[in-house]
């Protein structure tokens, strides 16, 4: 079997955005401008995701990083992996919770099985409730490649794809 193309994380340097305001526009282009130009923005720093804009709508817009998607994922380390997305006040108390913890621990040098034990453990009992159970009006928005927003509202579908993001990560 041919080794995986990212088969290890790349120095942090390479994870990072080179100019912090490319990175926020960036994560303010995952939803229409009436709502993210009101959005909380987090940027990626050395020791994880910080405020880099206080918000007023409720809405949290971050760049995501490779290592957020499923663990078996080929280009789970791939250091250009950028996936902008904005987040409703229901999916920052649910969803929000998990890419930071997966994100500390990434920084924090844990190998993708103390990752997928911590984040377990997490989603059993330290993160929220609603990460658990789920929570009515969730609402993820990001850019879809032909134009436009992805808005998923769906809280079910929702619940299912993070919780089994989550398990399977």
């Amino acid at each position: 079997m041919p080794e995986a193309p990212y088969p290890r994380m790349a120095p942090l340097d390479q994870y990072l955005m080179e100019d912090r305001g490319s990175e926020i526009a960036l994560a303010r282009s995952a939803a229409p401008e009436s709502i993210s130009r009101d959005a909380e923005v987090l940027v990626l720093g050395r020791h994880g995701y910080e405020t880099a804009i206080k918000g007023t709508n409720g809405f949290v817009c971050l760049v995501e990083r490779s290592w957020t998607a499923p663990i078996d994922d080929p280009g789970f380390w791939n250091p250009k992996g950028r996936a902008p997305i904005c987040l409703n006040a229901a999916a920052a108390r649910s969803y929000l919770p998990r890419t930071i913890k997966k994100t500390d621990l990434i920084l924090a040098g844990r190998t993708k099985a103390q990752m997928v034990e911590a984040i377990a453990a997490a989603v059993d009992s330290a993160l929220p409730t609603e990460v658990r159970k789920g929570e009515k009006g969730i609402t993820l928005c990001m850019p879809m490649p032909w134009g436009g927003h992805f808005h998923s509202a769906d809280r079910d579908n929702l619940h299912l794809r993070a919780v089994e993001h989550v398990r399977r990560a």
